[in-house]
Order: C-alpha cells, then sequence, then structure tokens
C-alpha cells in the first residue's frame, strides 16, 4: 500500500493530506481492517511562535529534525505554519461572525501542492500487526518520547467513510488545542467533559492543565484506539498530575450506560463526579450530520438541566466551502 485509495464516501482531513518532509508510516490495522498510522505533533514555546494571534494554526506536526525541548510560555502550531513563515505575510486578525463566533480566515496558500516543499500523503506499510513486534517498538517509543514532555503521539487512520471520521485528526481539534493551552489559568484544575472526543488529542492537552476530563465518544473500535493515545501519553498526563477517563457516551441515547457489562461503561461514581463537578464541556468539529447534531445539543441540554452549577461549554468548528 504505498497510495491512499479514495472512494466516493471516503473523507480526508486535511491535516493528514500534506506533511513537511515526511510521510505518514502506517503501523497496523485495527479491528475492522483499517490502516492506523501514528503522527507526532509537538507543543512550541511562545519563543517559537511567530504568529501568535492566528488561533486557527495549531499543534505542529514533529519529524526527526525538530528539537522539542523548549521553554517559555506554550503554544502550538500547524503544519502550514512552516510554509507561511516564509511567505511575507502578516498576521490574520481573528474577529467574530455574525452569531458571536471567533471566526478564523484560511490563509490562501501561494502555491500549488504540486509547488509546495511538502510531500503528498504516500502511506508507508511497517507492518502488519503483530503483538510482540508492537510492544517491543511502543518500549522503544516511550524511551525517546517518555524525555520530551511536549511531544504528543496520536494513533489516527486516514481516507475513512463518513461514519468513521472519528478516527482522523481535524482541524477543529487542533484549533480548541491551542485555545485550552492559551487559557491555563481557566481551566486549571477543572473537571472536563468532552462529546465526540475521537482520537483523544484535544482531552489529552486538556489533561495537562485539567484535573480530570471524561474523554468520551461512541464505537467499540473508536474507543480503543481513543484509549491506546491517552496510555501512549500518560507521560504528559501524569507529569501535569492530570487524569483521563475514556467513556461511552452516545448522544442518541437519553441515558449514560452504566452496564458493567460494557466495555467503557460509567460507574456511579463518575455520573456522580461528572454531574457534580463538571465546569466544562468541550467538542470539537462535531457537526457534520443533522441527526448528530440535533443528538448532540439534546445531550448538551440534558447534561446541563442536571448540573447544580453553571457549566460553560466551548464548541471548535471549521467553516467549510460546500
Amino acid at each position: 500500500m504505498d497510495q491512499i485509495t479514495f472512494h466516493h464516501d471516503t473523507v480526508l482531513s486535511d491535516v493528514h493530506m500534506l506533511l513537511p518532509n515526511a510521510r505518514h508510516l502506517m503501523t497496523r490495522l485495527n479491528n475492522v481492517g483499517q490502516p492506523v498510522f501514528v503522527s507526532k505533533f509537538k507543543i512550541l514555546s511562545d519563543g517559537d511562535w511567530h504568529d501568535k494571534n492566528d488561533l486557527g494554526k495549531a499543534l505542529k506536526e514533529a519529524n526527526d529534525h525538530d528539537d522539542p525541548r523548549e521553554d517559555g510560555q506554550q503554544g502550538t502550531k500547524t503544519t502550514q505554519e512552516k510554509d507561511d513563515k516564509n511567505s511575507g505575510e502578516g498576521n490574520v486578525e481573528p474577529f467574530l461572525d455574525e452569531d458571536g463566533d471567533l471566526n478564523i480566515t484560511h490563509r490562501p496558500r501561494k502555491n500549488s501542492p504540486e509547488g509546495s516543499s511538502r510531500d503528498v500523503v504516500c502511506p508507508i506499510v511497517l507492518r502488519q500487526s503483530n503483538p510482540v513486534l508492537e510492544q517491543e517498538q511502543e518500549n522503544v517509543d516511550d524511551e525517546v518520547d517518555m524525555c520530551f514532555k511536549d511531544i504528543i503521539r496520536i494513533e489516527h487512520t486516514m481516507a475513512t467513510p463518513l461514519e468513521d471520521v472519528g478516527k482522523q485528526v481535524w482541524r477543529g481539534a487542533l484549533f480548541l488545542a491551542d485555545f485550552i493551552l492559551s487559557k491555563p489559568v481557566m481551566f486549571r484544575g477543572a473537571t472536563v467533559l468532552e462529546l465526540g472526543a475521537g482520537t483523544g488529542l484535544t482531552s489529552i492537552i486538556m489533561a495537562t492543565i485539567a484535573k480530570k476530563v471524561y474523554c468520551t465518544d461512541v464505537g467499540e473500535d473508536l474507543l480503543s484506539m481513543c484509549k491506546r493515545n491517552v496510555a501512549l501519553n500518560r507521560h504528559m498526563i501524569e507529569h501535569s498530575g492530570g487524569e483521563v477517563k475514556v467513556r461511552h457516551l452516545d448522544w442518541l441515547q437519553h441515558d449514560l450506560c452504566t452496564d458493567a457489562n460494557v466495555e467503557l461503561s460509567w460507574t456511579e461514581e463518575e455520573v456522580a463526579d461528572m454531574y457534580n463537578n463538571t465546569r466544562f464541556i468541550v467538542a470539537a468539529d462535531v457537526c457534520y450530520d443533522d441527526d448528530l447534531t440535533d443528538g448532540l445539543f439534546r445531550t448538551l441540554y440534558q447534561l446541563c438541566s442536571n448540573f447544580p452549577h453553571t457549566c460553560t461549554i466551548f464548541i471548535s468548528i471549521e467553516k467549510r466551502d460546500r
């Protein structure tokens, strides 16, 4: 497999579409036969930013030449900034749209992908899933990444059907992660609930500041990937004293699943803790299907109606031209 095959119902996040002088590496096949890739992201310090006002830029993918050891205030950055840095363009100021939402305008690319310094995605198959080999590789990777508290490893798929888009990393998640890192005082010590967490990237970032994060989504394979990503980045979470609990939460169901026979279901203690202590609910790129969007807002209404306190909700959405 040296090229991605697209079908009429295939969706690919532009986060995965282009890489700076690198290639995606496929590491295994998941339980439903989809290729799984690993990307590394680096949290940049304030000194590494050249465009701090453009909050739409988030989490730069790390390659072997990046030095993750930086000092100063944390921030995030995307691969796109690598091109923009040499483009000579000034800052793009964020503004509010007619609904009061923060509106980030994408910068136009001067070069087409053919003329860009980035490589078009060409996945390379390293090996099919082998538990022994995977464990050996994990041990080696852990020794390397544990040294760098600002490197995040995320397993994800690419070019999925619409029902599996949560297995990819999307710009909305990067933007929300950037916002979280820019507001450490707001989230410090809080209990946070993420809806539609997907790969878990935003929950992992949140757990470096917040006390506890309930990272929720649906689908056995997706939740398994999410739980694995939390484990891959435990060095960041434990170093900050945070905690991530991956749990099943279906927007189309009225109640939380507390059946002990269901994997990643809620305990009664967790349900009580979530309702009594959640101060923030976050979600990223979760509005792409009418039925699910209705279910999302029904879930938000139901949750907030049962909270004994005020809860703030942050939803990050990339506006796409249709």
